[in-house]
C-alpha cells in the first residue's frame, strides 16, 4: 500500500495556498496532496468541494482543516477512506451545533474588530491581519489578506449533518496565541474529540508561522494509516 493522501481544507480570508510551506515537504515525502479550493459560498458547498478533493486522491487519506476548515473537515470526514483527522487552530463543532454556536461559548476574539461587510460578504480590513498572522513577516501577512477567500454573511450560521470526530482519529494544534479563533476553545474542541493535542505559541496560522511543527502532527497521522 502506498503513503496516504493528504487532503488540506482552508478556513475564512484563506485558501489552498496557506499549506504553501507544508505541501512541498510531504509531496516529497511520497503522499499524494491535494488542497480543497472552496468559495465560502454555503457550508454545503464547501463540504462538497473537499468531498470531491477526497474522491480524486487514493485512500487512505489524512485531512486536515485550519479553522473553519475544522468545520468542512468534521463533517466531510465521514467519507469512509479518511482515516485521520488533523485540526489546526481550528472549529470541530459537535452534531448539534453550528460554528458560530461553538464559537459563542467563548469570549470573542480581537480579529472581529477588524471587520467589514459588502456585497453580502464578510472581509477582513488590512488592520485586522496582526490579529490573524501577526507573527508572520509584514510580506507574508500582506499576502494572506491579498489570497483569502471572503465568507458569506451567515456562513457559520449554517449546518450539514456529520461528526467525524465521534468515531475517526484525531490530532489537533493549539495556537495558543491565537486571536481569531479563542484558544481556549480549541483546547476545549480538543479535548472533546479525544485528540492527539500540540500546543504551540502561535498567531492563528500556524502552518505558516511553524510549518514544521506541524508538518511533523501531520506526519504522526499518516504514521498512523500507514501501520
Amino acid at each position: 500500500m502506498g503513503k496516504p493522501s493528504i487532503v488540506f481544507a482552508h478556513g475564512l480570508w484563506a485558501d489552498g495556498s496557506c499549506f504553501g510551506k507544508l505541501i512541498p515537504a510531504l509531496q516529497a515525502e511520497g503522499h499524494e496532496v491535494f488542497a480543497s479550493q472552496h468559495g465560502l459560498n454555503s457550508l454545503e458547498s464547501d463540504v462538497a468541494c473537499v468531498n470531491f478533493t477526497i474522491n480524486h486522491v487514493p485512500g487512505p487519506v489524512v485531512l486536515v482543516g485550519h479553522s473553519y476548515g475544522g468545520t468542512l473537515i468534521t463533517k466531510a470526514g465521514v467519507h469512509d477512506r479518511v482515516g485521520a483527522l488533523v485540526y489546526l487552530a481550528a472549529l470541530g463543532p459537535d452534531e448539534d451545533e453550528t460554528s458560530q454556536q461553538q464559537q459563542n461559548q467563548f469570549a470573542r476574539t480581537p480579529v472581529f474588530d477588524h471587520i467589514e461587510v459588502a456585497d453580502g460578504r464578510i472581509w477582513l480590513k488590512p488592520s485586522g491581519t496582526g490579529d490573524f498572522c501577526g507573527d508572520l513577516p509584514e510580506a507574508e501577512q500582506k499576502l494572506v489578506l491579498a489570497t483569502g477567500a471572503v465568507p458569506v454573511v451567515d456562513l457559520f450560521d449554517q449546518q450539514v449533518p456529520g461528526t467525524a470526530w465521534r468515531t475517526k482519529p484525531s490530532w489537533y494544534v493549539v495556537a495558543n496565541q491565537d486571536r481569531t479563533v479563542n484558544p481556549e476553545l480549541e483546547r476545549f474542541a480538543a479535548k472533546r474529540m479525544g485528540a492527539k493535542t500540540y500546543e504551540i505559541d502561535s498567531s492563528h496560522v500556524p502552518m505558516l508561522s511553524h510549518p514544521d511543527v506541524v508538518l511533523d502532527v501531520i506526519r504522526d497521522a499518516a504514521k498512523y494509516l500507514a501501520a
